[in-house]
């Protein structure tokens, strides 16, 4: 899940740049006083080189250690990009889950190792102003593979989003060819077979979907859902594929505005109307007793549990989760069947959100500008992050060793003796686990193909009607100055907190929808329309200043 959980991160400025960064107007600057910077560089690299230091070189990462596959520095992974590189990765490994305190505190104290990977927009605004980072919008330059990609892919709008009020950007993103959507709904195919149900197509199918398996089996909630993140219920990833099917942003996917295109404002997303009409759908089901009101509160482990027992038959689920735990969960359960429902539709239309094609990025400390080999590094995180080698390289390992054939011809094949995720499930060893490959610190961006080389044919055929869909334009760029951040952020958490009580209660019932405008006051009350005018006067400076 490592692609999706960016939506949990709802810092004050995510709203003010719902867009994602652009390549550097300042290209010029990365070649200015870098003469004494190039030991070990290459002399004329371009895209599809392999790059290859002219010496042996060592460069500090932090690493995330996952829970599923813990760092180990002995991993084939490094032995084999020394080989390929020159290059020594020297790993600080954090666990996943003191992974942003502890980044935070190193990158202010000036403590950092010189590249700073798994960092989500807008982490990085945290430390602009005290410049512990680099503005690598100044050195892009420096990476043609990285600016073939955004030129190619047309992924500069999306990149203009991550620019400061210096116009100047901060994060390498993970750069990937098209919009992708991964999650959606898990349903026991099974029970749509015996109840002779069609697979739905809108929201109001799964209803009446939902209506169906209720009728036949009335003793419980067709639909108890997992992915909820206590103590804060309103952010899950219900809620989050609702609020994209109706025009906004909720649960994993909140970000406190919205850019109407109509008015050439953004708005805040917690008072849309489409926020609304959103929980209005979600209150009749929970009313009608088809979804479990325990679906915004319960651990995983619980959810998983009543569907493995029968007690639910709709989950929410994405391409690793359908092999590697539901359908193993309801094993024991004779003849029962699971799918992945093609993401229903609803309002907004047949739309995919265009932020999803830059993923988390990298962070440059300010101090690797001094080292005599930061040219040389800044190539290297190009081949590894950015160009087709690397990006297959951190992937999917070593071609006649852990895989053979391509991605772009459709010949790729994982040795049958490596799983990974869906991919020979009962395989003796692990691609990440036991090789460090398909490491979420490195592997992530790249095209189509190489994104359809990790699925099954299943998924496949899910992400070829995902392919099928309008890709809705980014939002522009409107960025804060450091005063500016300082004030929203000042109000960010308290709205944020009301907005995420507020849609639990009106979806259990707890607060009746006829008080929505009380509501919306409650919010101006804690500053949302000054939130929001501090945003739009930041998107009409920035306009004005950059066009």
């Amino acid at each position: 899940m490592k692609l999706t959980r960016r939506h949990l991160l709802t810092a004050a400025g995510a709203a003010t740049v719902a867009g994602l960064a652009g390549c550097g107007d300042d290209a010029e600057n990365g070649k200015e006083g870098l003469d004494d910077k190039r030991a070990g560089a290459m002399d004329g690299f371009k895209a599809g080189d392999q790059f290859k230091a002219t010496e042996p070189l060592t460069f500090s990462i932090l690493m995330l250690s996952n829970q599923a596959y813990p760092y180990k520095a002995d991993w084939p992974f490094f032995t084999e990009l020394a080989k390929r590189t020159n290059v020594t990765l020297e790993g600080t490994a954090v666990p996943g889950s003191d992974y942003n305190q502890k980044r935070s505190v190193m990158v202010s104290a000036g403590d950092a190792p010189f590249i700073i990977p798994k960092t989500y927009h807008p982490q990085e605004e945290a430390f602009i102003a005290g410049g512990a980072i680099l503005p690598v919008s100044d050195y892009v330059d420096l990476m043609p593979n990285y600016t073939e990609k955004v030129a190619r892919w047309n992924l500069q709008p999306n990149l203009d989003g991550f620019k400061a009020e210096d116009g100047k950007y901060y994060l390498l993103p993970g750069l990937h060819e098209n919009a992708w959507q991964d999650y959606s709904l898990g349903v026991r195919a099974d029970v749509m077979e015996k109840l002779k149900l069609p697979a739905p197509q809108t929201w109001d199918d799964v209803a009446d979907m939902l209506r169906e398996m209720k009728k036949a089996h009335p003793d419980l909630y067709p639909l108890s859902d997992r992915w909820s993140t206590p103590p804060q219920p309103g952010a899950n990833n219900l809620l989050n594929l609702l609020g994209a099917a109706y025009g906004t942003h909720a649960g994993w996917g909140w970000t406190p505005t919205h850019w109407n295109a109509a008015t050439s404002r953004f708005e805040y997303s917690g008072a849309q109307p489409e926020y609304r009409a959103m929980l209005e759908y979600l209150h009749k089901l929970v009313s009608e007793g088809l979804v479990d009101p325990e679906s915004f509160t319960q651990t995983d482990d619980i959810a998983r549990q009543k569907f493995a027992n029968g007690k639910s038959f709709v989950i929410g689920v994405n391409a690793q989760t359908l092999v590697n735990e539901l359908r193993k969960d309801v094993a024991k359960v004779p003849g029962a069947k699971v799918s992945k429902l093609i993401l229903p539709t609803g309002p907004a239309g047949t739309v995919l959100p265009g932020v999803s094609r830059l993923e988390s990025g990298l962070m440059i400390s300010s101090k690797a500008r001094e080292s005599k080999n930061f040219v040389a590094m800044m190539q290297f995180i190009d081949w590894l992050w950015y160009s087709d080698a690397g990006l297959m390289f951190s992937k999917w390992g070593i071609e006649g060793q852990t895989y053979t054939g391509k991605v772009d011809d459709g010949s790729f094949q994982l040795d049958p003796g490596i799983k990974w995720a869906g991919l020979n499930p009962d395989a003796p060893k692990d691609l990440q686990v036991d090789y460090g490959f398909s490491n979420g610190v490195f592997a992530y961006g790249g095209s189509t193909a190489m994104l359809n080389s990790q699925f099954t044919d299943e998924e496949k055929a899910f992400q070829a009607e995902m392919n099928k869909r309008q890709v809705s334009p980014v939002p522009p760029p409107a960025p804060l100055s450091v005063e500016e951040r300082e004030q929203v952020t000042l109000w960010d958490s308290a709205l944020q907190d009301h907005v995420f009580q507020n849609t639990l209660k009106f979806a259990l019932g707890q607060r009746p929808l006829s008080e929505w405008d009380a509501y919306v006051k409650e919010l101006e009350a804690k500053n949302s329309q000054q939130y929001l005018d501090i945003v739009n006067k930041a998107y009409e400076r920035y306009k004005k200043e950059h066009g």
